[in-house]
């Protein structure tokens, strides 16, 4: 066992005080990391390093995850079209497991006996964090300051401002988590069962009000054009985001059942996570055969929900990507969008795929491949199970 830490370290109040404490109360040598998985700028990560140092970090290192969080995790979300109770992205509980990935790397690369992280104990971040190096790594130490103090957001600022470290008290107000994926918003609004999140609590300031329309293309699935210009996956999500976000389009609040057994509220500002997913899932519906549409439902809920809960190591993981993988070979298209203040509707959509097709007839107008009479005899044969159930048990209760 050697002294040396490695602190997954954000730049917010939980993680900032873990450096002053980790070095002044458990006598460790800080090296933390920063993985930006989308949320941050370049300028705004470097920030953020620069931050680690003045706190008493021995070294810092910033990691991009975007690419691999994409591609190993958002994929599969919006091949899904997974919204947990019907409106959560995942925004968070998706990329835990990518940042911890890349904490284990940096680990193994440092030789650290110890790794810490700042989650409270009464989240689902802790069991993210802590289940990567539980399954992968256990001869490695955790240590969660905030978890095993129970310390408050104050006492975390008293404790800093102690050590010489000013902290903005406005900025304290709400812990924010920035992704790829969508931004979570937690402040004491959301700790009861009636509170809302103001203007100010959203880092995207709800000012357009001219409506506008955007076009999202799709290949195999996978986001790849913007109004037009191709673009990388990650690019797209980007750029639906700096569009759609000014409108307040994606905000809401989640309200769930934590891992640890608890209900949970928490605000969320996710514009194109949305957009993306009600994009794709029209799409979907005007490419995919019945059966497609109805085993993929059966498989994303359940994938979502192990993401949610930690399990995306669980190999059965693997098997559900490799039907989705299947299925969205002929999701190709365009989808347009209007986009309005607080709002959003999905218009409609092209593809060589489509099976809505003329040439078979226009629904509720006129058939081309059947005449009347053949329906006539398929319902005759439809019906014959259920006419030999009835003769035989007599009618159902009115």
């Amino acid at each position: 066992m050697n002294n040396k830490v490695v602190l997954a370290f954000s730049g917010g109040l939980d993680t900032s005080f873990c450096v002053p404490y980790l070095t002044n109360e458990k006598g460790l040598e800080v090296h933390t990391i920063m993985v930006n998985t989308g949320g941050f700028s370049e300028a705004e990560a470097k920030a953020i390093g620069e931050r680690a140092i003045s706190l008493g970090a021995v070294s810092h290192k910033t990691v991009d995850a975007s690419e691999t969080y994409y591609r190993k995790g958002i994929r599969y979300l919006i091949f899904g079209n997974i919204l947990k109770n019907a409106a959560y992205p995942l925004s968070v509980s998706s990329e835990r497991v990518f940042q911890a990935l890349e904490v284990l790397k940096y680990v193994r690369e440092t030789g650290a006996s110890n790794v810490a992280h700042g989650s409270t104990g009464a989240g689902n971040d802790q069991v993210r964090f802590d289940i990567v190096f539980e399954i992968l790594a256990p001869d490695v130490n955790i240590i969660a300051p905030v978890r095993e103090l129970g310390s408050t957001r104050q006492e975390e600022i008293d404790y800093l401002i102690s050590h010489g470290f000013d902290f903005s008290w406005e900025k304290a107000r709400y812990s924010i988590n920035q992704g790829l994926w969508g931004t979570s918003i937690g402040g004491v609004e959301t700790l009861s069962s009636d509170g809302y999140l103001p203007e100010e609590a959203y880092p995207t300031k709800a000012a357009a009000t001219e409506p506008v329309h955007i076009r999202i293309g799709f290949r195999k699935g996978e986001p790849v054009s913007f109004n037009g210009t191709e673009k990388s996956p990650v690019e797209v999500i980007k750029a639906v985001r700096s569009v759609a976000a000014p409108y307040g389009i994606g905000r809401d609040i989640h309200v769930g059942d934590t891992i640890i057994g608890i209900k949970g509220r928490v605000g969320f500002e996710a514009a194109a996570p949305l957009i993306i997913i009600k994009a794709h899932h029209l799409l979907e519906k005007h490419v995919l055969t019945k059966g497609q549409l109805y085993w993929k439902d059966q498989i994303a809920g359940w994938y979502g929900q192990q993401m949610h809960e930690a399990m995306y190591l669980d190999p059965v993981m693997r098997d559900m990507e490799a039907m989705m993988d299947s299925i969205e070979q002929h999701v190709t298209g365009e989808v347009e969008v209007a986009l309005m203040p607080y709002h959003f509707a999905v218009l409609g959509c092209t593809s060589s795929h489509d099976l809505m097709s003329s040439k078979f007839g226009a629904y509720g107008e006129i058939n081309k491949s059947y005449t009347g009479q053949d329906v006539v005899g398929f319902t005759k044969v439809l019906a014959n199970p259920l006419k030999i159930y009835y003769s035989v048990n007599g009618k159902s209760e009115e």
